[in-house]
């Protein structure tokens, strides 16, 4: 079978130029307040190369999830779609996080009525439930596939499981100051738990044995999926070619495509949470040992002030 490459879409659709300038004009906007304007705000900090560092790196992937050709691969490809999903959900997220000052998240909560909101989907139990609903709900057949037909629909799902990945990730990466923290070993407890409830969502789509999302399989669902990320005049000219499904731009079968896509998602999972867990256990052993330090200190000076008065 001979297999089409991916160039046929053109450059718009292979690039997202438009979100490229998107991301370039959030860059230059985050520029301009952590650096040129910072002094206009009140009790601002300069920005930490830490920060920089995250932030554009959350942009840099960020483009290269929604933006570059993996994106298009991914209405083409389960597997991609699933990969994306990781690396936005449990990347990009506390990415921007860390990227973020503390002084401008400060600055965003500084309303009452969007702090009360932002705490309580912040809550640690809150937090973990509304991401696995919605990532559950998200990848629910019906769900997803007709997210898939709809820009409005799929723009709104995207955005609202990202903004829960951010709640998710918040108790664990944030050190905003009145904001819902995790210590120690609860907040290893709270990231294994993230990985367990997901589990099973990404059990089913692994080990169902026939392919269950249409979008994904060949015919006209598939041809009205593509129109979410190629432009109308393209995917007319590629439908009176007679192109009418996935199977022209791979090999791979529908059954191992989506099997494969929840293998991913759960490896590339476990994989981060195993580096987060190992740095929260390190940072957290090393404050028991120089809270040990400080406390030994402290009965040191204790016993020789007694000895002295006696």
């Amino acid at each position: 079978m001979i297999v089409l490459p991916l160039s046929i879409f053109g450059f718009r659709a292979l690039w997202s130029p438009y979100f490229l300038i998107a991301i370039l004009l959030g860059v230059v906007l985050y520029y301009l307040i952590t650096v040129k304007w910072r002094d206009r705000f009140e009790g601002s900090e300069p920005v930490t190369k830490r920060q920089i560092s995250y932030f554009l790196a959350s942009m840099v992937l960020l483009y290269i999830v929604k933006g570059s050709p993996m994106d298009l691969m991914g209405h083409i490809l389960f597997s991609v779609h699933m990969a994306q999903m990781a690396m936005l959900l449990l990347i990009v997220a506390p990415f921007l996080i860390v990227g973020i000052p503390n002084w401008i998240w400060e600055k965003l909560l500084a309303k009452k009525i969007f702090n009360k909101v932002f705490m309580l989907f912040t809550r640690p139990i809150i937090s973990l439930l509304v991401f696995t609903l919605m990532f559950s709900m998200y990848h629910y057949p019906l769900i997803l596939d007709q997210v898939k037909l709809s820009l409005s629909l799929h723009s709104i799902f995207t955005v609202t499981l990202f903004i829960s990945a951010i709640n998710l990730w918040w108790p664990v990466i944030n050190t905003v100051e009145g904001q819902p923290q995790l210590h120690g070993l609860k907040k290893i407890g709270y990231v294994i738990l993230s990985a367990l409830l997901i589990t099973p969502a990404c059990s089913l789509i692994i080990f169902v044995d026939v392919p269950v999302y249409e979008t994904y399989a060949s015919g006209e669902a598939w041809l009205k999926a593509m129109a979410l990320c190629v432009p109308s005049s393209t995917l007319a000219g590629l439908s009176g070619l007679g192109i009418s499904g996935p199977e022209l731009f791979t090999d791979m079968p529908t059954l191992y495509d989506q099997q494969l896509g929840g293998i991913l998602m759960k490896v590339i999972q476990e994989i981060i949470y195993v580096v987060i867990i190992g740095r929260i256990f390190l940072s957290w052993s090393q404050y028991e040992k120089d809270n040990a330090d400080e406390i030994t200190r402290q009965d040191l000076l204790k016993r020789q002030k007694l000895t002295m008065h006696g």
